[in-house]
């Protein structure tokens, strides 16, 4: 009898055991999110300047719900990396369905944001609210990233509370692997959305 599971019931252990996924160990596995990093403008600069006295702003009116972290930072953030333009495409709320025929588990969830270019998935984005566990999201994420239809391709993804941000990489095959960036934080000093903006930019390059 075929059991269905939610994708935000997935955690980290689950990916272990039924889909042999590991840590990367080695710091060379995800380079792309500190190598070749494009400039941004100064322009850009001032937006996400002003994204983040909005975001600031934004936590003296807690609670700080997921639906407002999706309205008031992601979509700013891919408007400023031009996303919604040619040759990038947004998708919202896509279904996905995992198989596991061993087990005769399906795992079904619908993934927050999509990034596609020329159909080829260049991120998937999970968005929480601001009182969510950045490590509570990653098995959610890793599972949405394992329904990219290129298996033969890294898959990326970002996770987000707004306060924080993270970039995952996941290589599947015979030896699956995973590994993580540093967690960019909106409040620390200076503008860390400036390396968020970076990052972006840098995997889109890549699809």
């Amino acid at each position: 009898m075929t059991q269905i599971l939610a994708a935000k019931d997935i955690d980290i252990r689950y990916l272990i055991d039924n889909f042999g996924l590991q840590l990367a160990e080695d710091e060379q596995f995800f380079q792309e999110w500190q190598d070749d990093l494009p400039e941004i403008t100064e322009l850009e600069k001032q937006l996400l300047d002003r994204l983040k006295a909005g975001f600031i702003n934004l936590l003296t009116y807690p609670p700080l719900l997921e639906n407002v972290v999706k309205l008031s930072v992601v979509g700013p953030l891919l408007f400023i990396a031009g996303f919604y333009l040619s040759p990038f495409q947004v998708k919202a709320e896509k279904s996905i369905q995992i198989q596991d025929e061993d087990d005769g588990v399906i795992i079904e969830g619908r993934l927050d944001i999509l990034l596609l270019k020329d159909q080829f998935w260049v991120m998937v984005i999970e968005s929480k609210k601001l009182s969510f566990s950045i490590e509570e999201g990653l098995g959610q994420l890793l599972a949405y990233m394992w329904a990219d239809p290129h298996p033969d391709k890294p898959t990326f993804g970002m996770i987000t509370t707004g306060g924080n941000f993270v970039f995952v990489k996941l290589v599947r095959g015979e030896n699956p692997h995973y590994a993580l960036s540093n967690q960019f934080t909106t409040r620390n000093r200076g503008n860390e959305l400036y390396s968020v903006l970076q990052i972006f930019k840098r995997l889109s390059q890549l699809a």
